[in-house]
């Protein structure tokens, strides 16, 4: 069974899968109005096609002792292909990294940073970020708090 299109109940498998990824198939068929056979069917193809990418626990960052949420925005000194995949995988040797986003306008990079206080964020700039061959300057953000956080996309 192939389908090149989302239909409405695969959009409310997507969207109930998105809320808990947690939620067992009886559950989700229920609140979905299908069987459970045809929706672990569906989940299936969703995965198969690349609709679900996989699933996540939300771990909250302060039990572990995160408290700090920064935003840097990266300028690089060359833009070209080969400077911004070996910036790619500079990032991909730091934790604390947590997204990357390249982007158009003034800095090429914007990146989402948690540190377990400001001074090891400070650590990491002075000693990691600002080092990374290319990187010619680093704008650091600092959250003061977390106003809305939905996981996902809209699913309409």
């Amino acid at each position: 069974m192939s389908r090149s299109r989302l239909d409405l109940i695969d959009k409310k498998i997507l969207n109930k899968l998105q809320e808990n990824g947690r939620i067992s198939n009886v559950d989700l068929s229920k609140s979905v109005g299908i069987s459970p056979p045809p929706c672990l069917r569906r989940v299936r193809i969703l995965a198969e096609k690349g609709y679900i990418k996989g699933y996540h626990a939300e771990i909250n960052a302060s039990k572990l002792g995160y408290g700090v949420y920064v935003f840097a925005m990266v300028t690089l000194k060359n833009q070209d292909q080969a400077s911004i995949n070996a910036f790619d995988a500079h990032l991909s040797k730091f934790p604390i990294i947590r997204e990357a986003h390249l982007l158009t306008g003034d800095a090429d990079f914007m990146l989402r940073i948690v540190a377990k206080d400001w001074d090891a964020y400070q650590e990491f700039l002075t000693k990691d970020l600002i080092s990374v061959p290319n990187v010619v300057s680093v704008k650091s953000f600092l959250s003061l708090r977390e106003g809305k956080n939905l996981p996902g996309i809209p699913i309409e």
